[in-house]
Order: C-alpha cells, then sequence, then structure tokens
C-alpha cells in the first residue's frame, strides 16, 4: 500500500494530523474512516496494522489524532466526546473534498462508541465496525476512577491511563453524560459488525452483548478470542482488518476493476517496516514475505517459494492441457517443487560456494487412467512448460528508475 501524510481543520480551526493508506497501484473502490481509541493515536498498533490490511484488500482508509493527541494540534485537557464526534464528521468532509465520502467506520475501543455516535451525521456511511467498544459513553469513568472524585470536585486533574498522564477538565465528565449510546442504537440504519474479545480486562465483552442486544439487523458478532484490548499481537490486528474487509462487501458498492494502465503485469510495494510486501498481479492482489527468523512476519510465501509456485503451477496446466487435447483421462495432477542451490553434477570445484547452481527439485502426482507410455510422455512434457523453458533459458532483467 502507498502512506500519505494529510492535514485537515477541525471545526475549531485545529489542523488534525492524519495518514492515509491506499492500494497499491489502484483506486479504492471505497474509502475507511478509523477512529482510535480513548487517548491513542494513529500511529498505535491496532490502527496502523488494521488500516493496511484493510488497503490490501483496496479500500483507502484514513487514521488520524484526534484533537490534542499525537501530532494534531489543540489542547488535549479542553477536549471532550462532543468533540470526538466533531473531529471524525470534520475528517469525513475532508475524504468528501478531496477523495471520496466514507462508506465504512470504523472505530476502537471508546472510538467505536463515537462512530456509532457519528454515523447519522455521515450520510455516506453504510456500515460501521467496531473494535473492543462499550456499550456506554460514560464507560471511560471506568478508566479516571482514582481521580473521579477530585474531577467531580474540581476544575482539572492529572490522569494517568495506559501508564500515560494526561489532563482532564470537569466538562470532560459532564459532556460524557449528555451522549446515550443506547438510544442512538435503537435507531441505527446501518449495518454494524462488532469485534470484542472475551478476554479483554478494559472493556469486557458484557459490552458486546449489551450493544448486539440492542442493535437492529443487520448486526454481527465475531469473537476476538485471545486478543487484548488493544490487538498487541500483529495476527490480531491483521485478521480484524481482514475480517472487516470481507464483512463490509456486502454492504458497499464497488466498481467493476480494469486491468492496470500500466506498461507492466506486475507491481510490488515495500514500505519502511519489515519485509510484508503488497503485490498486485494484473487484477489480483497477494502477500509476499520472509520467515520470522530473518526479520519478516511469515504472512506470505517468499520470493523463492512464488517462483516455485510458478514453475509448479505452469507444470499443473501444462499437463493436463495436454492431455485434454489428447483425450486422455488425467483425473488430477498434483506438482511439488522445493529450491534449493546444490553443486553442478559435473563441477570441476565442488569445494568453492560458487560452484553451486539453483536447482527446483519437481515430483509430480497424477491420478487418471494412464498406461506408462501415456505417463512417460506426460514426463517429458513436463519439461516443455513454459516457465521451465524460461527458467532455463537464457534471461536478462534489465533495471531503471521510474521518474515519478
Amino acid at each position: 500500500m502507498r502512506t500519505t501524510k494529510v492535514e485537515f481543520e477541525n471545526k475549531n480551526g485545529d489542523k488534525l494530523s492524519g495518514y492515509l493508506e491506499v492500494p497499491t497501484n489502484q483506486k479504492p473502490h471505497n474509502f475507511v474512516l478509523f477512529a482510535h481509541c480513548f487517548t491513542c493515536n494513529k500511529n498505535f498498533f491496532a490502527p496502523k496494522i488494521v488500516s493496511r490490511n484493510l488497503a490490501a484488500q483496496g479500500f483507502g482508509v484514513l487514521r488520524f489524532d484526534f484533537t490534542g493527541l499525537g501530532e494534531s494540534e489543540g489542547d488535549f485537557s479542553e477536549t471532550n466526546f462532543s468533540g470526538n464526534i466533531d473531529d471524525l464528521i470534520a475528517a469525513a468532509k475532508f475524504l468528501e473534498q478531496e477523495y471520496h465520502a466514507p462508506s465504512v467506520l470504523v472505530g476502537h475501543s471508546l472510538g467505536g462508541a463515537a462512530v456509532l455516535m457519528a454515523s447519522e451525521k455521515i450520510a455516506s456511511v453504510k456500515a460501521i465496525a467496531t473494535i473492543a467498544a462499550p456499550s456506554t459513553v460514560s464507560h471511560v469513568k471506568g478508566l479516571l476512577a482514582e481521580q473521579l472524585e477530585k474531577l467531580q470536585k474540581d476544575a482539572d486533574a492529572m490522569v494517568n491511563i495506559g501508564g500515560r498522564s494526561f489532563k482532564i477538565k470537569k466538562q470532560f465528565l459532564e459532556d460524557l453524560q449528555k451522549h446515550d449510546l443506547q438510544q442512538k442504537l435503537a435507531n441505527l440504519d446501518k449495518a454494524v459488525l462488532i469485534m470484542h474479545s472475551p478476554q479483554d480486562n478494559i472493556v469486557e465483552i458484557r459490552n458486546a452483548e449489551e450493544l448486539y442486544r440492542n442493535l437492529s439487523h443487520p448486526k454481527s458478532f465475531i469473537s476476538l478470542d485471545g486478543a487484548d484490548h488493544l490487538l498487541g499481537e500483529k495476527e490480531d490486528s491483521s485478521y480484524t482488518g481482514k475480517v472487516i474487509a470481507a464483512w463490509a462487501q456486502r454492504y458497499i458498492t464497488t466498481e467493476e476493476e480494469v486491468d492496470l494502465k500500466t506498461a507492466h503485469q506486475v507491481v510490488a510495494n515495500l514500505g519502511e517496516e519489515g519485509f510484508t510486501t503488497q503485490i498486485k498481479a494484473g487484477r489480483h492482489n497477494f502477500i509476499a514475505d520472509e520467515p520470522v527468523k530473518v526479520g519478516g512476519n511469515n504472512f506470505g510465501p517468499t520470493p523463492y517459494e512464488l517462483l516455485s509456485a510458478g514453475l509448479a503451477a505452469c507444470t499443473s496446466m501444462t499437463l493436463q492441457m495436454y492431455a485434454r487435447r489428447k483425450k486422455w483421462h488425467l483425473k488430477n495432477v498434483e506438482t511439488h517443487v522445493d529450491y534449493t542451490r546444490q553443486h553442478n553434477s559435473d563441477c570441476e570445484n565442488c569445494e568453492k560456494d560458487d560452484s553451486k547452481i539453483d536447482t527446483f527439485l519437481r515430483e509430480i502426482i497424477i491420478e487418471g487412467e494412464l498406461d506408462e507410455k501415456q505417463k512417460q510422455r506426460l514426463l517429458e512434457i513436463a519439461d516443455k512448460c513454459p516457465v521451465h523453458r524460461s527458467l532455463m533459458g537464457k534471461i536478462q532483467v534489465k533495471t531503471e528508475m521510474a521518474h515519478i
């Protein structure tokens, strides 16, 4: 995916900072607006990983810092839940003016409550996904338990949330009382997906039950079993993004995808972290990666596994194509390929590392009513598959720097 830093103003004129994630070399088919958790920011683990997994499925995703957090302007102590809703509306307007109005809202923790409350004021929204969201806005009071008495008496107090200190004013608590999320849910006319972990010890699973019970259909629930509240494990955040992308497809509209308007058949894009690489080949999107032991995430096949897969696929296709043309009964063909580097059988200096050559070990399993002569012929045909011939022939790779 490609990441662009953006800025837009909230209703008070403060500049809010965000990142827009878009898929590689294609226009996003829909846009998503992501609201982070209470006192978090756009660079937290879950917003980043969820957004990137949505972008990998063709969505454009805007994740931004609420007023006074991260790189956004404004004083956090002067903000409240109403301000979060206003920031979401400002972000939606920015998308509509500069790109395309969002059709999906995603909110994490209190951000989930915020997207539910803001959705009625963003007409373009068709679907909402919440992650570990509370069923009442006032749930945040539980995070302020130790300072609650002081806040009720005084104008402000320093609170510690997640190991970080923030100044909260009494008006923040008073503002929470103004928002009746339960009443809002009863009149919500959007599709909603609730995602929650039974092991969440910050916002208990009962909140998901209450949200689901008060929502009208269409509504869905998916358990994030084993995940923590902040989705701190990459597998949990990646899974969440992929599930939201698949679920949302039922409620959004997408234009029929057209062929890439490029001279290149394949595009691979990798950002500044890790080795998880987004690949687009024609109309198809997939991922390549490296094993964990060399710094990757093992989210996809390695480049050499992809190369081996190309040989295996081409072999199976070529054999079936030949058998069908001959009207032979080849029920199934399965090609196994391993890649290694081995010494050439006739090398003169085998003790040297550079005497090794790239070797693909191929094993073919066929099923069907074939005699030995037919099987032997298929073995010969395997060596004639186009990818095999390309690998065995003289090849060249020409590289140039693109001018963007």
